[in-house]
């Protein structure tokens, strides 16, 4: 079998390499590379480093809806996308016999961009991967399997990603086979049921401590460790990559330093969160009980904006 795969973040990798192994993969689509850091240099997607090191033919077009006389010229029988990024035009996906998706997320909940990181955020207790048709409207084909995980409160996206990346290649592997020989047709998605998880937004990720502790919580691991949970203090973005939730009954007001002594407790609507591991401006992320030691920053009572 002859497959056309289309992935671009540390996600989809388990997936091509799977492929790999078994089939011939022609060709692996990924985003352009983008400038990172400060500096702007162009770092190259995951996918397509791992597409490099294993001697496969790559094509990185800008707007995949402008590649449809590419693809045209391009033999095989399938194409296998798992978190690609961009959306793939009908008259692409009718070139070849069967397209499908390695999707995040126990369809028809958290269709869209991010739905491993809303999975965390709005406090689901379980997630998993989809393997399903791809059509015209987003995340909408007959599903063909699925299998799930429960989301653990040690979890954060990272963790989350890296489960849901080897459970999918595996839910791939084993269905493959019965997708493109039309042994298995798959059952339609009810659309009453279905939740839209689009990409973050630069606004979510300021955290506000005017919501609950578990809400903030959530957040934090939501967007752990990329690209990670902000609070403002006297106007530095303090960035907080992990976090526990303290219990507190008072009536003090959120975002207020309730203690800095062995650990950093903030207050939020309800209860309070420990932070844990913490970034401050310039400098690289540290455990709490090493920055405390000594640091002049944070005062009891000191509020984050």
């Amino acid at each position: 079998m002859k497959i056309i795969f289309m992935g671009t973040p540390e996600f989809a990798i388990p997936s091509l390499v799977a492929l790999n192994e078994k089939y011939e993969v022609v060709l692996v689509v990924s985003q352009p590379a983008k400038p990172e850091g400060r500096k702007a240099i162009l770092h190259e997607p995951p996918v397509i480093e791992k597409a490099r090191e294993l001697g496969l033919k790559t094509y990185q077009p800008q707007f995949i809806k402008d590649s449809y006389d590419y693809f045209k010229n391009i033999e095989a029988d399938m194409i296998v996308t798992a978190a690609y990024g961009q959306f793939i035009p009908s008259r692409i996906l009718k070139l070849y016999k069967k397209a499908i998706n390695v999707h995040g997320s126990l369809l028809p909940l958290h269709r869209g961009g991010a739905p491993i990181q809303r999975a965390i955020m709005e406090g689901d207790k379980e997630t998993g991967v989809t393997i399903m048709e791809m059509v015209k409207k987003m995340d909408a084909g007959r599903m063909y399997a699925k299998a799930s995980i429960p989301i653990l409160n040690e979890d954060n996206n990272t963790s989350l990603f890296s489960k849901l990346s080897i459970l999918g290649a595996k839910l791939l592997m084993d269905n493959i086979e019965d997708i493109y020989n039309g042994k298995n047709l798959g059952d339609e998605q009810d659309e009453s049921l279905a939740t839209i998880s689009p990409n973050i937004s630069k606004e979510e990720e300021k955290i506000d401590f005017n919501r609950s502790a578990i809400e903030v919580f959530n957040q934090i691991r939501g967007l752990s460790l990329n690209p990670g949970a902000y609070a403002l203090f006297n106007n530095n973005r303090i960035k907080i990559y992990q976090a526990s939730i303290v219990k507190d009954i008072s009536d003090k007001l959120p975002g207020l330093i309730l203690e800095i002594n062995k650990a950093l407790i903030i207050k939020c609507k309800d209860d309070a969160i420990k932070v844990e591991i913490l970034q401050v401006p310039g400098k690289k992320q540290v455990n709490i009980k090493d920055f405390l030691n000594g640091q002049k920053m944070f005062k009891v009572n000191d509020y984050f904006q």
